[in-house]
């Protein structure tokens, strides 16, 4: 009788772990299945959370001219100041990203880009199309035009003057593309220059008899006292950008484009034009 209930009792136990074993590996086999699928949360989670933090710990390196006022120029302190510095740096502030700037004149850095060297370009550089075929640009963030500046006590008053005459102009930029663009038309050579500075310089001591410039950069200077005067109206021209290498530092133009934006509708655009240009 002993054995026979023990006999009964062991079947009934072994019944129960049995039962108990089948609800065991169910409810383990659905919590591991939601394991795997937090953890595969976890880690999509960690990895955007890594690529964020690698997005906001970079630092840009972003070129631009040496003397393009009044969009980039040393002021008495020493400091690099201008309508393209500041637009870049209210840009900057609203979208968080951090940046390095280089100074290293217009074709420098140009090249120093194409190169590798560095992120962007913010130099006053005209959207042109021969530029979009290795460059994005931003969206427009000034309208511009080329203005030829004679010296105050100049008698060129056309372009016809020109003829057999010596002009100056920037090397790589639109004035200087304008330039070559009606050279042979109306008779004159052209003597290219790194910088603004030494063009400005080369017509003032006679060398040469004009220079095309951006049209308000030639009008900055003047109103700072430079002896030039600009005798024919504004050609049209294109508009500035802020350039990146084709297909890349794509982030960063969202951002620029962004900024922009934000800093139109909040005033702080048209504030930084009214400090440089006077209307």
């Amino acid at each position: 009788m002993k054995k026979a209930l023990a006999l009964t009792m062991a079947a009934v136990m072994a019944a129960s772990m049995t039962a108990c074993g089948g609800n065991t590996k169910e409810t383990t086999a659905a919590e591991t299945k939601a394991a795997d699928t937090t953890a595969a949360d976890t880690t999509a989670a960690d990895t955007a959370a890594a690529d964020t933090e690698a997005a906001d710990g970079k630092v840009y390196k972003i070129a631009t001219d040496t003397t393009f006022a009044p969009f980039e120029f040393e002021n008495d302190k020493g400091e690099m100041v201008g309508i393209d510095l500041d637009i870049l740096k209210a840009i900057a502030d609203d979208q968080g990203f951090e940046y390095e700037l280089v100074v290293a004149g217009f074709s420098a850095a140009c090249t120093g880009m194409e190169a590798g060297e560095y992120d962007a370009v913010i130099a006053g550089m005209s959207i042109t199309d021969e530029r979009k075929e290795k460059y994005d640009f931003s969206e427009p963030y000034y309208d511009s035009g080329v203005g030829m500046a004679v010296n105050a006590d100049s008698d060129i008053a056309s372009y016809e003057d020109l003829k057999d005459k010596t002009v100056a102009a920037k090397i790589g930029t639109e004035g200087c593309s304008f330039a070559e663009s009606i050279a042979e038309q109306y008779g004159f050579t052209i003597n290219q220059f790194e910088d603004s500075s030494s063009m400005y310089q080369d017509v003032l001591a006679g060398n040469s008899v004009a220079c095309f410039e951006d049209y308000p950069v030639l009008g900055y200077e003047i109103s700072r006292g430079v002896a030039f005067k600009l005798p024919l109206p504004m050609e049209n021209g294109n508009s500035y950008g802020f350039a990146v290498m084709k297909g890349q530092n794509t982030e960063l133009v969202e951002m620029f484009n962004a900024g922009l934006k934000n800093i139109k509708d909040s005033g702080k655009y048209d504030e930084i034009l009214n400090t440089y240009i006077s209307k």
